[in-house]
């Protein structure tokens, strides 16, 4: 089989199937991915991931090329490139269309393509398929096209691609039966057959409709909380014990912010999709800007808090740690920690940062702020201890030998640390503060 496109989620699905005892033709126009996978490099932060891409190019199992003749010997063909949006929501479809016209090219009779890169509904049959019959072949009948989401999260991508269900969606009954096959003698998990493309494509979206809303939720929530001096976490948890429908309410938890690749970008495609269509969406909308106003209410938390203990923001040096967009990994793609950098130097404060995760060029280019190279660096005379991404190596952090300052303020982000733990950090002089907390 062959996987198009060599990003995050390409290459968690070569490193599975390999691992399943699948041979995989991985094909990716950028030389330097190719380059690093073929010398056996992983630039992606998952755990197990390097291992699984190493053996598997090493044994023979994993091909990467740029080369797309590569795919006209595989019986499967996974379209994973990378589907951005325009500000207003609508699909950039340049990566999507360019491997579209160079797999035309070499498809042949018998195969079966999976789209994978997530989409606006009504995009595989009205724009991938077009491009795919280019050469002649007839969609259905000589090949066949399906739809079926990613649906996996960074950090746990590698568990839940062995136990997640997939959703599939034929341009036919064929294609679906075809693409549901091969899903269950490739991974052994549940398949769900859905009555179009249509619908597939619709399921991803309405997944991260649903978490982008609910941290929403949560995120206003803690405002509110706050204003009673109520901790939003006794609140979530007290209120999660609700039956309803065939689960729980399920609040999930306040934060700084959302990012990543999907979450910020898909529900502007559900909203800008719907408008096309004559319907108007809110709550995706809705959804997107209180999450996307979190980093300045983050960082006007910690000016505020900083002035209630006597001290002057201009004055002041904040130790953010964590810069990726999410706990345990090093990715900063849309890191809603960017925000609060933004926002805090723009009322004079002097911000450092240390995360061992992320890669120290990348965020110097994107977030103009080099990394320092180790905790005590950071936190050195700090007035503020900024936690925005809780990662393993922050766990056991010894917070009565740092070398603060007096008075120091706590900005739990995302640590989310048990009242234990807070009693503890204020008995040690330092002032604490959450979000919602």
């Amino acid at each position: 089989m062959a996987i198009v496109g060599l990003g995050y989620v390409g290459s968690c699905m070569a490193a599975i199937l390999t691992d399943r005892g699948l041979d995989v033709t991985g094909v990716d126009i950028n030389p330097d991915l190719v380059s690093e996978l073929t010398q056996g490099h992983c630039r992606y932060q998952e755990d197990g991931l390097p291992d699984l891409l190493r053996s598997a190019t090493e044994d023979g199992r994993l091909k990467v090329t740029a080369d797309y003749a590569g795919v006209r010997d595989t019986d499967v063909v996974i379209i994973a490139v990378s589907t951005p949006v325009h500000e207003d929501g609508s699909l950039l479809d340049d990566q999507l269309r360019d491997a579209c016209l160079r797999l035309s090219a070499h498809l042949r009779e018998g195969q079966l393509v999976l789209v994978k890169s997530t989409v606006p509904p009504g995009t595989t049959k009205g724009f991938v398929l077009p491009l795919l019959t280019a050469s002649g072949l007839v969609a259905g009948e000589d090949f066949g096209l399906a739809f079926t989401p990613e649906r996996f999260a960074e950090g746990t991508a590698l568990r839940e691609l062995r136990a997640l269900p997939i959703a599939v969606g034929g341009i036919n009954a064929e294609s679906t039966q075809a693409a549901a096959d091969f899903w269950r003698r490739a991974l052994d998990v549940r398949v769900i057959p859905m009555d179009s493309p249509e619908a597939a494509e619709i399921v991803k979206l309405a997944d991260n409709w649903w978490i982008d809303l609910n941290i929403a939720l949560a995120n206003e929530l803690a405002k509110f909380c706050a204003k009673f001096d109520v901790d939003v976490l006794d609140v979530i948890t007290a209120a999660n014990t609700v039956p309803k429908g065939s689960s729980n309410i399920n609040i999930l938890l306040p934060s700084i912010g959302v990012g990543g690749s999907c979450l910020v970008k898909d529900p502007w495609m559900v909203w800008h999709t719907a408008r096309l269509r004559g319907l108007e969406i809110h709550t995706a909308r809705v959804g997107r800007e209180i999450n996307a106003e979190m980093p300045d209410y983050t960082a006007q938390l910690i000016v505020n808090e900083l002035v209630g203990v006597g001290k002057d923001p201009t004055e002041s040096t904040v130790a953010i740690l964590g810069l990726a967009f999410k706990n345990d990994t090093g990715d900063l793609r849309a890191t809603p920690v960017e925000g609060v950098i933004t926002a805090l130097k723009k009322t004079g404060i002097q911000v450092r940062a240390f995360d061992p995760l992320v890669d120290p060029v990348q965020a110097e280019e994107q977030l103009e702020l080099r990394p320092v190279g180790t905790l005590d660096e950071a936190v050195r005379d700090a007035d503020c201890v900024a936690v925005l991404a809780h990662h393993r190596d922050f766990a056991n952090i010894d917070f009565a030998t740092l070398p603060v300052a007096s008075s120091c303020l706590v900005l739990d982000g995302r640590a989310y640390y048990s009242k234990e733990k807070i009693a503890e950090l204020r008995r040690l002089g330092y002032v604490y503060r959450g979000i919602g907390r």
